[in-house]
This record gives structure tokens, C-alpha cells and sequence, in this order.
């Protein structure tokens, strides 16, 4: 018999409509064994492990979830070995993952598994001081967008996300009202990207692997592809640079170039939040980050 997993978070912030959508049509699927698993309120490794110990070959893994609960489910697929395929409903903040798999409900994604119409999606391969950090479908960043996330961790905003009446406008407010108490005095430590140092104003490198970041800036499809993505280090701590790039990356895409891999090397090492696809982290005494393609694709339900 053929298994579904459904993962959600019940902290999500569009959680209230998991039930209806997705778990209530899942009890009345026919000749599916349907497993559940809530994501924990413990870490994203706990949950990357237990998730990729429930799976087998031949599963149907459907997110309901936000960008955060999505990624937990990648990673315990890649790290599972497992052969199995990956359906996402975006019920979060931004859902930039659904997006770019073209979110749709869940009777659409059980079609296209049993018809067979899939792809493969490469997801973007961290490596930090050598040991894996993260496997990252749509995007990874290191500094003031990663740690500008952190004010979605705040209670408050978060209670105000879980009524699932806040639009994504209300989180791109709360990201501004960040940047201007914070954000603009942050900067990356000394360090160079592929051999070229970044400038002393440099605030942001942001490796782009999907159609977009944060539900506003557009990128491309380059997780269909097995070798690139768009990388770029950015100087965005003045208001004028900032409006600048975000004008032109939601009118166009993301300035920066395109990438087989790249090596970013600290002059010391230093403290750098890393964030990926709504998980954030603070690390301390990083000396070098690898950002490639990983060497295994992921089987996904894509609307064509």
C-alpha cells in the first residue's frame, strides 16, 4: 500500500487552515496508509532526524507548512536516502518553497505522484568549517537578511502570524521597522568570496537557487538545474542601497552572477548568522562557508 507523511507545524502562521485543506481530505484518501507528524518544538535537527527515520522508498512526503517546516522535510529526505517524493502547500509566512514548486492542494499533488509526472529540484548545499550545515532548495543567506529573520522569532509577532489574518505585508513591515533599528550597523566580518575580498560595507551574501526570496524578490529556476545558481555579496546598510536593490529585484531578479559554487573565507573567524528557507542561526567562530549544488536531486511534484 502506498504511504503518505504529512508534515506540519502547528506554529505555522496560516496553520488554522491545515485541517480543513489537507488533513481532513487526507482521512477520506482510499487505498493510502497515511502517516502525521506535527514538527516538534525542539530544533531543526531533532526534527530532520526523526523525520528521515519515518521514511521509506516509494513515499509521498506533502508539506503543510511555511518555508521553515518545508525545509525540514527536505532535509530529512536528502539525509534520509530514501527515494521519495515531495509535495509543499504553503501555509506560512512567505512560502517561497510552494511557490516554486507551484502550490496547488493536496488532491492536485496525489495526481500528478500517481501519474507520474515529476522532477528533479537541486537543491543549494552549505558546508560550514567543513561538516554540512544545510540542504537549501530556494535560498541561503549570510548576515543582515539572515539575521533581520530573527524579529519573526519575537512572541508577539508571532501570535499576530498564528491568527492567520496578517498579510505578508505585515512581515515585510516588521522586516523594515528591524532594518531601521538594527539593521543598518550591521556588516559582514573581513572576508573574501572566491579569492575577491568584500568591502568593509558588505552586509549581505545571498546565494538565490528559486523563483523567489521572501515572496517579493525574484529570482529564477535555477533548481532544475544540477550546476548553478545567482550569488552576491551586497553593501545594503544605507536606505538608498536598499531601496535600490529591492526596486530592481522585484521589478527584475536579484542582481548578482551566476555560479557553480562558491568558497567564502573569513580573515578571522568570526560570528555570522546563517539563515536558509525561515531557519535562522547564529554560529560563532566560522572561519569558511562552501555554497554549492548537492549531488543528489530531489523528486518532486512540480504544476506544470
Amino acid at each position: 500500500m502506498r504511504k503518505l507523511i504529512l508534515v506540519y507545524n502547528p506554529s505555522s502562521s496560516h496553520y488554522g487552515g491545515v485541517e480543513e485543506a489537507v488533513l481532513a481530505p487526507a482521512r477520506q484518501l482510499k487505498g493510502w496508509m497515511v502517516g502525521k507528524y506535527a514538527i516538534k518544538p525542539t530544533n531543526f535537527d531533532d526534527n530532520v532526524q526523526s523525520l528521515a527515520h519515518l521514511m521509506e522508498d516509494g513515499d509521498l512526503v506533502v508539506v503543510a507548512g511555511g518555508d521553515g517546516t518545508a525545509s525540514m522535510a527536505i532535509n530529512g529526505i536528502l539525509r534520509s536516502g530514501k527515494q521519495v517524493v515531495l509535495g509543499v502547500l504553503g501555509f506560512g509566512n512567505f512560502n517561497d518553497i510552494a511557490g516554486m514548486l507551484g502550490e496547488r492542494n493536496l488532491e492536485g499533488i496525489i495526481s500528478g505522484y500517481e501519474r507520474g509526472t515529476l522532477s528533479e529540484a537541486y537543491p543549494l548545499e552549505v558546508v560550514v568549517d567543513g561538516e554540512l550545515w544545510r540542504y537549501a532548495l530556494s535560498y541561503f543567506t549570510i548576515g543582515m537578511f539572515a539575521e533581520s529573520t530573527e524579529i519573526f522569532d519575537s512572541p508577539k509577532v508571532r501570535r499576530k502570524l498564528q491568527g492567520g489574518r496578517k498579510s505578508r505585508l505585515f512581515s515585510i513591515w516588521q522586516l523594515a521597522k528591524w532594518y531601521f533599528r538594527k539593521g543598518k550597523r550591521n556588516r559582514l566580518s573581513a572576508g573574501a568570496l572566491n579569492g575577491e575580498n568584500w568591502t568593509v560595507r558588505a552586509t549581505d551574501y545571498i546565494a538565490l537557487n528559486g523563483k523567489t526570496m521572501a515572496g517579493v524578490m525574484r529570482g529564477g529556476e535555477w533548481f532544475l538545474n544540477g550546476d548553478e545558481f545567482l550569488s552576491t555579496v551586497q553593501e545594503l546598510g544605507s536606505f538608498h542601497r536598499i531601496v535600490k536593490f529591492m526596486l530592481r529585484s522585484m521589478r527584475e531578479r536579484v542582481p548578482g552572477v551566476v555560479s557553480k559554487g562558491d568558497v567564502l573565507k573569513f580573515a578571522e573567524p568570526s560570528t555570522v548568522e546563517l539563515h536558509a528557507e525561515g531557519e535562522y542561526e547564529k554560529r560563532d567562530k566560522v572561519s569558511e562557508i562552501v555554497v554549492r549544488k548537492a549531488n543528489k536531486a530531489l523528486r518532486v511534484a512540480i504544476l506544470s
